[in-house]
């Protein structure tokens, strides 16, 4: 007979690794003397220092006592914060540094430091990390670290992703004079702040960081973008800005196959900014490639309008690759989030801002999305004299139209409201998961039916099997 008890060791940490939080791995080490070896690799693999009410809870004195557990160690977070407690723990830096170098095997390190001395503090720190077999780096300060930190930063090889993020004072660190070393390695890099950098330095930069598949670049230059990505062709996914537009040279290399594409803009037009519609569909020249895309854009006066030749260029170029398409509050119009629907069969995650009169109508406009997992909608309520419910919903609600109790016209005075009845007819006729429309937020999932406590109707009984759906009580 099987039991936990026998569960071979080998099998135990690759279902172990699962659980979601140390919490429950620390209620997992003390099942038994085998869950306790196969968990507290898993325990230690990611340490973070953080202070919380002026207490410090930092991991250096646990590795110190029992420096065995250091070589399971993957991951570190150190915070400068930690350094304003050297009037109480005088010996805190030592202690840190100690502890790090215990971590043999640590690959991956972050630094995040909002105090104004983040060079006196990193510096330490760094010294030990530069002894170890670092691949991933991060490093997010409020003022740049110091030129001191940059020399001996400059000098490590071997980093595949590396984030740097300065928020503040001192002049944008773009990675001259380290592009060189990193160009064997780097496939990842986030640069936050590159406001004021000519674009021909950016782009002597990226020529030789030809290996980068990711890329985050804020404060760059617009017009330059094109030009800058030329320059990398394995690059599948950008993040960055549309500052406006300018005016650069296009690149005579063919830019490279994006499959993600994240773009960040404001304006004081609800047209939106200038040129971006026309500058987005650049970056994007090639067929079927794109799986995700979004745009996070706000404008001063309303909402900003994405306009149909966009939409229409962008399936007619990607409709058959894209997946995820994200617009937060941009505003597509009900016709349009149905064309979409219908000329992207992989769509599986659609977000953006919609004008509706009730429920019923964003259902009908949502029915081609047989892909559909997850559905965020920002709704405005508008009135309308007639609602026709889709004939789908009538096999699970009898007769009677479901939406008729709870959609009512703003003329009305009233708001539309989006109902857990409303989320359990939609996931049953579609493959919808997760569904946030207005204010209300829904999540569904299929579970045995002696594990459900409140099932109240035979609306969601498939055999031995019921569909639960939750609502989001943060919201």
């Amino acid at each position: 007979m099987s039991t936990i008890a026998n569960i071979p060791f080998d099998l135990l940490q690759p279902i172990l690794v699962h659980l979601p939080d140390r919490r429950h791995l620390s209620a997992a080490a003390l099942v038994s003397r085998a869950f306790n070896r196969a968990v507290t690799p898993l325990l230690y693999r990611r340490l973070d220092s953080q202070v919380k009410r002026n207490i410090l809870h930092h991991p250096s004195a646990t590795l110190l006592k029992r420096p065995e557990l250091a070589q399971y160690v993957w991951h570190v977070t150190e915070t400068g914060a930690v350094q304003n407690l050297r009037q109480v723990i005088p010996q805190i830096t030592e202690d840190i540094v100690a502890a790090l170098r215990l971590c043999t095997n640590l690959t991956s390190a972050t630094w995040v430091d909002d105090t104004l001395t983040p060079e006196a503090n990193f510096l330490p720190i760094l010294e030990v990390l530069m002894t170890l077999p670092l691949r991933e780096l991060t490093i997010h300060t409020q003022y740049d670290p110091g030129e001191r930190v940059w020399a001996r930063l400059n000098t490590i090889q071997g980093i595949r992703r590396l984030s740097v993020w300065s928020l503040e004072w001192g002049p944008p660190r773009v990675l001259q004079g380290w592009a060189d070393l990193l160009s064997s390695s780097l496939t990842h890099l986030e640069l936050g702040r590159c406001a004021g950098v000519p674009a021909t330095i950016l782009i002597s930069v990226f020529m030789k960081l030809p290996l980068l598949q990711e890329l985050c670049l804020k404060g760059a230059p617009s017009a330059a973008i094109p030009a800058i990505i030329a320059c990398l062709p394995n690059l599948i996914a950008l993040d960055t800005e549309y500052l406006g537009s300018g005016n650069y040279h296009p690149p005579l290399t063919p830019l490279p196959r994006l499959q993600r594409l994240r773009v960040q803009t404001g304006s004081v037009d609800i047209d939106g900014p200038q040129k971006l519609w026309t500058w987005m569909r650049i970056l994007l020249p090639h067929q079927q490639t794109l799986k995700s895309f979004t745009l996070n854009a706000f404008a001063v006066h309303g909402q900003i309008t994405i306009p149909r030749p966009f939409i229409v260029n962008l399936t007619g170029r990607h409709g058959k690759s894209l997946q995820d398409f994200a617009v937060g509050v941009a505003q597509l119009t009900l016709e349009t989030v149905s064309y979409m629907c219908s000329t992207c069969p992989q769509l599986a995650t659609f977000e953006c801002s919609v004008a509706s009169p009730d429920v019923d109508s964003i259902a009908k406009a949502i029915e081609a999305g047989h892909n559909l997992r997850t559905l965020t909608l920002h709704v405005s309520w508008i009135p309308d004299d007639s609602v026709d419910l889709p004939p789908q919903f009538e096999k699970y609600l009898g007769p009677t139209a479901m939406y008729a109790g709870f959609s009512y016209l703003a003329s009305e005075g009233k708001a539309t409201r989006f109902t857990e009845e409303h989320a359990r007819a939609l996931m049953l006729q579609t493959r919808l998961r997760s569904i946030g429309i207005g204010d209300q937020s829904y999540t569904g999932r299929w579970v045995r039916r002696d594990c459900f406590s409140k099932v109240t109707q035979d609306v969601g009984k498939e055999g031995n099997v019921v569909l639960e759906v939750v609502g989001d009580l943060s919201v």
